[in-house]
């Protein structure tokens, strides 16, 4: 048993040490949470020896697990603070959340698959500080808005709308935004004027489905 967690936690360091070289982890906040986070618990068993992998995984329905680089990245760039209120939209098996509710006071999170929805309610059944809604993501979650940095999983043709009118005036989002195969990732920033955006090109997401995404 113990060679097995030694086996497990060396793994999990190369991953991060490889993340923080490539510059996708960049705090000791961020790595902190994805240390006391197993990605493990959150994959398929027949992927677990896969989990320390930095590649998104499939847990069922046509949907994944992000690579690490990925949620690295995205929590990187919302500058997550202990007071903030996050909301995401894709919950998937729960991953994402459960890394993120360690940097946050709340995460609110939306999935609108029947059957993903249920896996991150089994998966994050422990985790006190989320809230797990099975909904429509595009149009966010009035109930516990505003929200000072929003997350979006899954990728969108454009900013809904809905999603910028939760969002606190100096509050982040970040989302990608593009095709159904290939978008870039928006880091928004909702100011009293309105928005402004900062892009980073080449990223892959499975599509937001909502009044506000591809099924218009």
């Amino acid at each position: 048993m113990g060679n097995k967690l030694s086996e497990k936690i060396k793994e999990r360091e190369i991953l991060l040490n490889y993340l923080k070289r490539e510059n996708y982890l960049r705090t000791t906040q961020v790595r902190k949470a994805m240390e006391e986070v197993d990605r493990r618990d959150f994959v398929r068993t027949s992927d677990r020896l896969s989990a320390y992998d930095d590649t998104p995984l499939s847990i069922g329905q046509g949907q994944t697990i992000s690579a690490p680089h990925m949620v690295a990245m995205m929590l990187e760039e919302l500058r997550l603070s202990e007071k903030d209120n996050l909301l995401e939209i894709g919950s998937g098996c729960g991953y994402h959340a459960a890394v993120a509710s360690r940097l946050v006071s709340k995460v609110t999170t939306i999935e609108r698959i029947p059957y993903i929805y249920e896996l991150a309610c089994e998966n994050l059944a422990n985790y006190d500080n989320i809230e797990i809604i099975n909904g429509d993501g595009s149009q966010g979650f009035m109930d516990n808005c505003p929200y000072q940095k929003i997350m979006v999983t899954c990728g969108a043709p454009r900013v809904p709308p809905p999603l910028i009118d939760q969002l606190e005036v100096g509050g982040l989002m970040v989302i990608p935004v593009g095709g159904r195969v290939a978008q870039e990732l928006l880091t928004v920033e909702r100011t009293v004027d309105g928005i402004s955006v900062f892009r980073r090109p080449g990223v892959a997401f499975v599509p937001m489905i909502g009044v506000n995404a591809f099924d218009n």
